[in-house]
């Protein structure tokens, strides 16, 4: 088994590419030790010293790291995706599978609105951003305002807000006047 490993825009996380699907749909984001019980792959991955994130697309693991060097963490990192890929374990615990919509937030006379938005994410935003090894969703949209979280490799990165505010907002009051800011949540 070959894993590649890329560079993100955020010099604290490294995209995994195992060759091999990881989700079969949407992202699953797992910021804590607490949240990685979910998948036995992630557990493994924050027992690494100075693992401080990790996040499944449906081609690539993130790993965000606290602290450390990649040169020496990228070995056991390897090493734990490699040998968990070749025990035939599940990579998230059965029904835990992606993050879907959790909670939007927007009025209901906006609905047109929000779905040219979501689309615009869906088919615009989202596949850039995965190459990056990371994910945007969006959360809701107020008073011209759309709130969007951001995952993986584009929580924390040095990069986001001017991917929020030049990108994705100049995208979206492009094509959706309605839209007078985007910020994160």
């Amino acid at each position: 088994m070959f894993i590649q490993t890329e560079t993100t825009p955020n010099p604290a996380t490294l995209k995994f590419l195992p060759g091999k699907p990881v989700l079969d749909a949407g992202t699953l984001d797992m910021p804590t030790r607490e949240a990685a019980t979910q998948s036995p792959l992630a557990a493994k991955l924050f027992d690494i010293p100075n693992v401080g994130g990790v996040f499944f697309g449906a081609d690539f693991i993130s790993v965000t790291k606290s602290d450390g060097d990649w040169q020496q963490m990228k070995p056991a990192i390897l090493g734990a995706i490699m040998e968990h890929y070749m025990s035939g374990a599940p990579i998230v615990n059965n029904a835990a599978e992606a993050s879907a919509g959790d909670d939007e937030f927007f009025d209901a006379a906006d609905t047109e609105t929000v779905a040219t938005i979501k689309d615009l994410i869906e088919t615009r935003v989202r596949p850039a951003v995965a190459g990056d090894g990371g994910d945007i969703t969006f959360r809701g949209f107020k008073e011209g305002v759309v709130f969007l979280q951001m995952k993986g490799a584009c929580s924390g990165c040095p990069s986001s807000t001017a991917t929020l505010q030049h990108g994705i907002q100049n995208l979206l009051r492009h094509f959706v006047p309605e839209v007078t800011e985007v910020r994160p949540i």
